[in-house]
């Protein structure tokens, strides 16, 4: 069985702790490798060398640190096939669903090779007699990420690009689930140019994550994960003064309006809600209707291309829409939501409780569920699934099915699908979620904007990627000077290269 490890100053570190956690197969439900858990000393020796090793990285001009994000995207495209097929083994996730991951966390890195902009301070000249003021932005020192499961390879890039790029060491804690191509993503780093210790990927539990929260080196704490794990994140990280950012659940609604294009609806909602087996935090999981006609033409369009979905491994080619979900314990808890929302009084449309995969019969495959006239008391609408379970919820009208939207405890993202301009734009405009598309059902902003939910399912002042990213792992220091006037003799007839 395959050992995993830990990557320290520039090399992978067998763990020395004892601990280690298994790495499943989730199409086949084997343990294919085990993977070292970190124990305080481990982390904190690391954290410890980072930030020996931020003092020269961020006295690097961001000009050169900009050139090794741009060789570390050269580096990504080079062995997308390789990650996409590591990450597809460990998480489940199809090939094209898996080179989506690599991909949307590479637009970022794509971005931060512009860090000599993002950088930039303010500069007033005469802001007072003889006196000028500028601002700095400055590097925190070291950084942490602590990501989840669900995106191994995007959101670890997510919050390592723009705290690099920005000047600070970053310590890396990612799932123990999946934590193969965060590993391989730090040897490409490394390949990159970026000096040893800068960047430490320390895989680990709840013990490495107390760790991070009580190390006093660590001057910010990046989080993406369920929600009471991002509150006990937030809270305990600002206890100790740290800079904190943290993303929890969603339970994100797609409204259809009776003048929506019914099958670009049907077609949207299937992609949104079924896609890598519905573990994303941007899954639609909540469909409304508007009118009891509308809910029945959408339901009508949905039963069939639903039934069509094809589940399997990722090594089943190309035409599998989505693979396994990541754990046995995932399975169980989405099968039990399922039968929840039966015994409440829900309508389950289209059954996936039976759905059994042969020659893959230990594999943690759940089949596709549609559920209509759910209610807002039942457990499948309150709670996050994180699984293939679409719930439909009638609204009678449009103020209604806002309503929805807005009194759920989560908001993350949101969509609308509709016709009408005035519509779409009182949505977007009335609408208490971070994250809004229209006739998009999954709005993931692109890498120069900023991802980040409300309500419970965001925490912290500052978004994720974008020139919110900056801001977060950079502080601001604002300079009063006054020289005395008067000219020197002499000059400089040359100019120096930037290095």
């Amino acid at each position: 069985m395959q050992e995993l490890s830990h990557f320290i100053n520039g090399q992978r570190v067998a763990g020395t702790s004892g601990r280690f956690a298994d790495v499943y197969n989730p199409a086949t439900g084997e343990v294919q490798a085990r993977v070292p858990l970190a124990s305080k000393a481990e982390l904190d020796a690391a954290v410890a060398d980072a930030a020996k090793a931020q003092i020269e990285w961020g006295a690097t001009n961001p000009q050169k640190r900009g050139r090794v994000m741009m060789e570390f995207v050269r580096l990504i495209n080079r062995d997308m096939e390789k990650l996409a097929e590591a990450l597809s083994r460990e998480h489940g996730k199809t090939i094209p669903d898996a080179k989506g991951d690599v991909q949307r966390g590479l637009e970022v890195i794509e971005f931060c090779i512009a860090a000599p902009h993002l950088l930039k301070g303010e500069f007033t000249d005469s802001a007072g007699p003889g006196i000028d003021m500028y601002s700095m932005r400055q590097p925190l020192g070291v950084a942490a990420g602590i990501t989840p499961f669900n995106f191994p390879a995007m959101i670890p890039l997510w919050k390592m690009g723009p705290a690099l790029a920005a000047g600070n060491a970053f310590i890396l804690k990612p799932s123990e689930r999946d934590p193969s191509v965060p590993l391989m993503l730090a040897e490409l780093l490394k390949e990159a140019g970026l000096p040893d210790g800068v960047l430490q990927v320390i895989n680990g539990d709840k013990e490495s994550v107390d760790a991070i929260l009580d190390n006093e080196t660590i001057q910010a704490v990046g989080f993406v994960g369920s929600t009471p794990i991002a509150h006990y994140i937030y809270s305990r990280g600002c206890a100790a003064g740290k800079r904190v950012q943290c993303f929890g659940g969603a339970k994100n609604h797609m409204i259809i309006m009776p003048d929506a294009d019914m099958d670009q609806a049907a077609d949207a909602l299937v992609g949104a809600g079924y896609g890598a087996a519905g573990e994303r935090c941007m899954a639609i999981s909540v469909a409304v209707p508007v009118g009891d006609e509308t809910a029945d033409r959408l339901i009508a369009k949905l039963v069939p291309r639903i039934e069509k979905l094809k589940v399997g491994p990722y090594t089943a080619g190309s035409d599998v829409d989505y693979g396994p979900v990541v754990t046995a314990a995932a399975k169980e808890n989405i099968l039990r939501l399922v039968q929840s929302g039966v015994d409440q009084g829900a309508k389950l449309v289209v059954d996936g409780r039976n759905f059994n995969l042969q020659g893959y019969e230990d594999g943690f495959f759940v089949g596709p569920h549609l559920f209509d006239h759910v209610t807002t008391d039942m457990d499948i609408y309150r709670k996050e699934i994180f699984g293939p379970v679409l719930s439909t919820v009638r609204a009678k009208t449009y103020e209604e099915a806002l309503a929805y939207a807005m009194d759920h405890e989560y908001g993350n993202g949101t969509a609308i699908f509709t016709r009408d301009g005035d519509t779409a734009r009182d949505f977007a405009s009335r609408i208490n979620i971070g994250m809004v598309g229209i006739n998009v059902p999954i709005p993931v902003p692109l890498a120069y904007f900023t991802f980040g939910g409300w309500k419970k399912s965001g925490f912290g002042d500052l978004n994720q990627h974008g020139a919110d990213a900056f801001r977060f792992y950079t502080r601001t220091k604002t300079v009063t000077a006054r020289w005395p006037s008067g000219l020197k003799e002499g000059g400089e007839f040359h100019f120096k290269q930037m290095d």
